[in-house]
């Protein structure tokens, strides 16, 4: 199967290393024009210099951050003033880890305006021009931990079940006008956030990071965390014509890792 997204404007969130940047260069390799989006403007720049242009693709970058709600607002408003997109793929930096009893009301606020209201306004933006065209794809970025908690990230497993039960809804609103809405559900993957949680857990356990990460692969039935380039394929696909019946869905990404149907 030949995935073409030639003519296709993508706006990719966090895709400045890891698994939002993975996305964006496949999204770019089967001919959209991507736009980077996250804080780091010089990590951003190098991406774009990194993304396919063989097919007559032009990518830029948004230097937003999602930390600051008020001025993503701000930077993400000026950005569909004159643009539209036919791919939005929702994708922001985790939240701190900790327990349950660990956070407070204001961290679940932090977390709230970082995980869910942020991809709810940038979506709303994008679904206008969508709307227009009569074609879209929103996909989100969340995790297994909708399913399965994991106890030491009581923020993300809270926020992301809000944002994916919006997405349900959403599907369903917006499927007349051939406009999809997914997410995908993120198990273990080898990036900057992953080896972050590892060194703290390795450090409340007293041992070294190397052993958190054997423990990792030896849960998943296939026996190794996933590269970030097989996430971008099936964004990719999921972004397709050929995924258009494919709406509303919470996909995990996760070797086997979900022990639950």
């Amino acid at each position: 199967m030949n995935i073409s997204l030639l003519g296709k404007n993508a706006l990719v969130g966090g895709s400045s290393k890891g698994i939002g940047k993975a996305i964006a260069l496949q999204l770019a390799s089967s001919g959209a024009n991507v736009t980077v989006m996250a804080r780091n403007e010089e990590a951003l720049k190098t991406v774009v210099d990194e993304m396919d242009t063989t097919k007559g693709q032009n990518h830029q970058y948004l230097v937003v951050d999602f930390s600051d709600f008020d001025g993503f607002t701000q930077r993400i408003s000026m950005f569909f003033e004159n643009q539209t997109v036919d791919i939005l793929v929702n994708n922001t930096q985790g939240p701190e880890a900790g327990g349950a009893l660990e956070k407070s009301v204001s961290d679940y606020q932090k977390a709230f305006d970082l995980l869910f209201k942020s991809v709810v306004l940038t979506t709303e933006h994008a679904l206008r021009g969508m709307l227009q065209k009569k074609w879209g794809r929103i996909i989100n970025v969340a995790s297994i931990s909708v399913k399965e908690p994991l106890n030491y990230l009581a923020l993300s497993n809270s926020i992301r079940a809000a944002m994916v039960t919006w997405a349900k809804s959403l599907a369903y609103d917006v499927g007349k006008d051939n406009i999809t809405v997914n997410s995908v559900l993120t198990g273990y993957f080898d990036t900057d956030r992953i080896a972050s949680l590892n060194a703290k857990k390795a450090e409340k356990m007293g041992i070294s990071p190397d052993k958190v990460r054997s423990a990792m692969e030896e849960q998943v039935p296939a026996k190794r965390i996933g590269r970030p380039k097989e996430y971008g394929f099936l964004v990719t696909f999921l972004a397709s014509e050929q995924a258009g019946y494919i709406s509303g869905t919470n996909i995990p990404i996760d070797g086997g890792l979900l022990k639950s149907m």
